[in-house]
């Protein structure tokens, strides 16, 4: 592409006349850089990409976009200046790859739980109605059936955009993605055109990047602000802030909830470790969930559906079929007796949320409740004792463990979570470094009708520790132990 093309619509100052310069690609990251590409210059938080404009040159990159232009510049290279190269970065990509979320009706989800679930449900659910279809997922990624790996929440702005342009090229007619506050903030939905968006919820997290919990609001809403008026908005109306996040918004806004009046609100009549009895409207529906959090994420669902101009008939028939997303809420049967529960819960909300529903559940079967649980390195190190304590609040016995230390100590880490127990709570807390030993103590201390919750990874199949990841499945782990275990007499 010529970058007169590229930097149509893109305000920019050009030193000479270099519109006819062919671009092969975009490239960010200076060790990627291949002869004929542009190498855009971005101050990052731990690193200044103009510090690599000599290293991109030598690579072979033709032209330069950045904020300051160096002191010498290369002969027959094209420099371009404009501010804020990072929020242009999408725009750029969206240039390049002829604006795919144009051709697409492409919807985002962001709050602080409940992401994943619902945008990978409305992908089953739009698969079941007879459509190609994409997903953008902390899991995975899908271009309609084909698996991709997903590194992060939300993919940065040039690999955001490629995804985009290769489910355009594959069919796809709707996309599903998370939306991160990092990924807000840090500009990576930038040229990307929303159809619509979803909020679940926000409570205490990621305060280790924001710094101030009204600045990780302020960070969610920023997504909302930037929706178009053609754009359907629709929140949580329980929730606290659910009218906050949406009120400069553009859009078209819409509720769901269970508990005040709303334009799709729900109720749960019953519930068991089989799944939910619960109302979409006046229409009853039994559904493979558990839990008033996955309540709210069903209804989400429901109504993103209906507004995208699904079938409600259809929709209800097929959101009775649908399963739990790996690593939320995945339950193992043991022959002992007892059932385990693998939850991605890692935020004190998320965790209270499961907790509460495990604990209505156990009041009906008699059970004990055993938690194992820990906290993430590198993270923000408020939460680890608020996490010990819900544990504690609503378990018989807590085992406290490793999670992802990453370049933490796991012994250090599992102190701080101590810190929240009062002597009551410490009398029922056993720490336990070893996650794999953690699960295999709970398990073997487990008889019939307690309930295992193992939280914190959820589908993770690794363990990051020093930089390095090991693989680790709580998952597998509980499925291996289980398989070996006898059924008692």
């Amino acid at each position: 592409m010529r970058l007169s093309q590229l930097l149509k619509g893109i305000a920019h100052e050009q030193l000479g006349d270099a519109s006819a310069v062919e671009i092969k690609k975009i490239t960010s990251d200076s060790r990627k850089v291949e002869p004929g590409d542009l190498f855009v210059a971005i101050k990052g938080t731990i690193t200044d990409g103009h510090n690599y404009i000599d290293q991109a040159i030598k690579k072979g990159a033709v032209a330069i976009l950045c904020e300051e232009l160096p002191d010498e510049q290369a002969e027959h290279i094209a420099y371009i200046r404009a501010e804020h190269t990072d929020v242009i970065l999408g725009e750029l990509a969206a240039n390049y790859y002829d604006h795919p979320s144009e051709k697409l009706k492409l919807i985002g989800v962001t709050g602080t739980n409940g992401k994943t679930t619902i945008a990978t449900l409305l992908y089953r659910l739009f698969k079941g109605l007879g459509y190609k279809v994409g997903l953008i997922s902390t899991v995975c990624v899908y271009i309609d059936d084909e698996v991709r790996a997903s590194e992060r929440t939300t993919p940065d702005a040039l690999t955001l955009q490629c995804l985009l342009n290769e489910m355009r090229q594959a069919g796809c007619s709707y996309v599903f993605m998370e939306v991160s506050s990092h990924a807000v903030c840090q500009h990576r939905i930038g040229g990307a055109v929303f159809v619509g968006g979803i909020f679940t919820n926000i409570t205490h997290d990621h305060l280790d990047y924001h710094g101030t919990f009204l600045n990780y609001l302020k960070a969610k809403q920023g997504f909302f602000d930037g929706l178009c008026k053609e754009a359907f908005a629709l929140t949580n109306i329980d929730e606290p802030n659910g009218g906050v996040m949406v009120q400069n918004s553009k859009a078209d806004i819409h509720t769901y909830g269970l508990k005040r009046d709303a334009d799709f609100k729900g109720k749960i009549l019953e519930q068991h470790l089989e799944g939910t009895d619960m109302l979409f409207g006046s229409t009853e529906v039994f559904t493979h969930f558990v839990g008033n959090f996955n309540a709210y994420n069903l209804l989400a669902v429901y109504g993103a559906a209906m507004l995208l101009g699904a079938d409600k008939d259809e929709v209800l028939r097929l959101m009775s079929t649908l399963r739990p997303v790996d690593g939320r809420f995945q339950t193992i049967l043991s022959p002992k007796g007892y059932v385990a529960v693998v939850d991605y819960a890692h935020t004190p909300d998320a965790l209270e949320n499961v907790l509460t529903t495990l604990t209505d559940l156990i009041d009906n079967t008699g059970g004990r409740l055993i938690t194992v649980v820990g906290c993430g390195g590198n993270r923000d190190q408020a939460k680890r004792p608020v996490m010990a304590a819900i544990s504690a609040k609503h378990s018989d016995l807590v085992i406290l463990t490793s999670d992802n230390p990453r370049d933490e100590d796991p012994v250090e880490i599992i102190r701080q979570m101590q810190e929240g127990l009062d002597v009551d709570a410490a009398a029922r807390t056993l720490s336990i470094t070893d996650r794999r030993e953690a699960i295999r103590t709970a398990c073997t201390m487990a008889i019939p009708k307690d309930i295992i919750l193992i939280a914190g990874k959820g589908h993770e199949t690794y363990q990051e520790i020093k930089g390095v990841k090991h693989h680790f499945s709580d998952f597998e782990v509980v499925t291996e132990i289980t398989s070996k275990e006898k059924p008692l007499v």
